[in-house]
């Protein structure tokens, strides 16, 4: 039970993560920096505190109680992060968004799911799952598995983009942010970007072992509160999501400001000639979408544990429900039949992916009771 409740969790915040942009789709006469930062505020500082208020009691004590060591750390693993996020864009720019994308999604799920458990191979944790310990059990070579299934399955479905673009665009494409821009092919930069994108996107899950203390404060505590429950505290990882945020508002912050600054943009803000209430509400909207992301993958990680596996199910049901979205809306209509037979088999090998990475955490939680 404990297994399907893991993925169930990580579905709904793979499908908040897919889904968090459309309510930006809704807001009228403002650039993307402006609501981009306007909606960030609700996803990095005011949704979190808000969050971890309701669900984790004290969770300001446990704040103020934790070295400034790992704070710091927590907070560094969010400022990389964010820099990875805005990276992305580059890379997209350099290889086109099919590929692009593709390579550094790839990136983030292999790093992010693979170097915390080599690095407690490096520095053994008690509970914390090692490399050494995947390879040499069936339940961890069932979730590398998956995780390889994953990455092709990302492949494919950049295959598919990449067929998608040259039918539909002649060149032009729209970036992650839903700007219109022409590609500028330069494989090597493209690479090269791509690549330092996907390593410092993975940092979040970085930044979450780094805060795994409040994490184990927030769960004992819930632990001598209610002695007869059984299993870790559904909540415990929203205290960290307090800290880790932080980092990434702070770089978003900045880059927003620097293009409100050159694009001469900070009256969008005021601008009583665009519907100011309803582009604050569908901003704030989608900037809290985008937070219960993470509020239900830290349910996920609660039932399934800290390891590879909430990393990879979250990440594939990110790209799974993004290119349902597409569909849904059409984004795919007017492509030849190889092109949808292509996506097609992208997005069936994500879901075979998920089904063998969730076997594969039954098998662990199977063997953990023993």
């Amino acid at each position: 039970m404990a297994v399907i409740l893991g993925v169930l969790f990580h579905f709904i915040g793979g499908f908040a993560s897919g889904s968090f942009y459309i309510p930006y789709k809704k807001v009228k006469g403002w650039h993307w920096e402006s609501y981009w930062i306007v909606g960030g505020l609700f996803s990095w500082l005011i949704v979190p505190p808000v969050a971890a208020y309701l669900t984790v009691p004290g969770f300001a004590d446990i704040i103020r109680q934790t070295d400034m060591s790992t704070l710091g750390l927590t907070y560094l693993f969010g400022l990389l992060w964010g820099i990875g996020g805005l990276t992305y864009g580059l890379g997209v720019r350099y290889l086109g968004v099919a590929l692009g994308s593709s390579i550094i999604l790839g990136l983030c799920m292999v790093f992010g799911s693979l170097i915390p458990s080599i690095y407690y191979d490096i520095s053994p944790k008690e509970g914390k799952d090692t490399f050494s310990m995947m390879v040499n059990s069936n339940w961890g070579l069932i979730v590398l598995a998956g995780l390889v299934l994953c990455v092709i399955a990302i492949i494919i479905c950049g295959k598919a983009g990449t067929m998608k673009e040259k039918q539909l665009t002649g060149g032009t494409m729209t970036d992650p942010h839903g700007l219109k821009m022409r590609t500028e092919y330069k494989f090597g930069l493209g690479i090269f970007v791509s690549i330092v994108s996907g390593v410092l996107s993975a940092c979040f899950n970085f930044g979450l072992e780094a805060g795994n203390p409040m994490s184990v404060v927030a769960n004992t505590n819930w632990k001598l509160a209610n002695p007869a429950e059984e299993g870790d505290f559904l909540y415990r990882n929203n205290v960290i999501y307090v800290v880790l945020l932080w980092g990434g508002l702070t770089t978003n912050f900045i880059w927003c400001m620097i293009l409100n600054a050159r694009n001469k943009t900070f009256g969008d803000y005021t601008n009583k000639k665009t519907p100011l209430r309803s582009n604050y509400i569908f901003a704030a909207l989608a900037g809290t979408t985008w937070f219960l992301q993470f509020f239900f993958y830290g349910m996920g990680e609660s039932k399934l544990g800290n390891g590879p596996s909430s990393w990879i199910l979250h990440m594939a049901f990110i790209i799974l429900v993004a290119n349902m979205w597409g569909i849904v809306l059409k984004e795919w209509k007017g492509v030849n039949k190889n092109t949808k037979i292509t996506i097609a088999i992208g997005i069936f090998a994500i879901i075979l992916s998920v089904l063998v990475v969730g076997y594969g955490n039954k098998l662990h939680l199977a063997s953990l009771d023993q």
